[in-house]
């Protein structure tokens, strides 16, 4: 009988020790595993912020260049100066919290890049250019766009949109520092 009751008592106390919860050691391991992950996800919530704030300049300068080709259809020509901005009818500020805004023209007839500049320089800036152009075959008069992301950010030395001016006649990024996001 004694051995029974010996049997008992341990098979009790292993019982006992079993509802305790977890060890320190247990929960250092669990804190750990959540540190590592936290470190491996922490970037890519960071870098989605920025993309956020990127999207912003990307819708803004698409809407400048289609309303560009809109006042040029009315007008006969680009609005080019930075003061005559709401002319374009777009309802936003010349600068954000982010970037600011505006436009280069080398002939308001025939040219006008818009731009958007980083205020903060982990953001990547962005330009667009319109040109009237002509449509191949038939010889008719149109505007083409085309809009362009710096492959680079301000603080990796990407350049900023404002110093770009462009010209060519289908207008194009320049691959060396801008990415086509024109989709053609």
């Amino acid at each position: 009988m004694k051995t029974e009751l010996k049997a008992k008592f341990l098979q009790h106390l292993n019982q006992s020790k079993q509802d305790q919860g977890f060890t320190l050691i247990e929960l250092l391991v669990v804190i750990i595993i959540i540190g590592i992950l936290s470190a491996i996800a922490l970037p890519s919530f960071l870098n989605q912020a920025n993309k956020a704030k990127q999207s912003e300049a990307k819708t803004i300068v698409g809407s400048m260049n289609r309303a560009q080709q809109a006042y040029l259809l009315e007008n006969g020509e680009f609005v080019t100066q930075v003061a005559d901005f709401g002319e374009l009818g777009l309802g936003v500020a010349t600068g954000t919290e982010n970037y600011k805004y505006g436009f280069n023209s080398g002939d308001p007839e025939a040219n006008v890049t818009n731009w958007a500049d980083a205020e903060k320089n982990v953001l990547k800036t962005y330009h667009g250019g319109v040109v009237v152009g002509k449509i191949q075959g038939t010889g008719e008069a149109t505007s083409l766009a085309v809009l362009c992301e710096s492959n680079e950010a301000v603080i990796n030395n990407g350049p900023q949109g404002s110093t770009v001016t462009v010209v060519a006649n289908p207008p194009v990024c320049d691959a060396t520092a801008w990415k086509d996001l024109s989709g053609g």
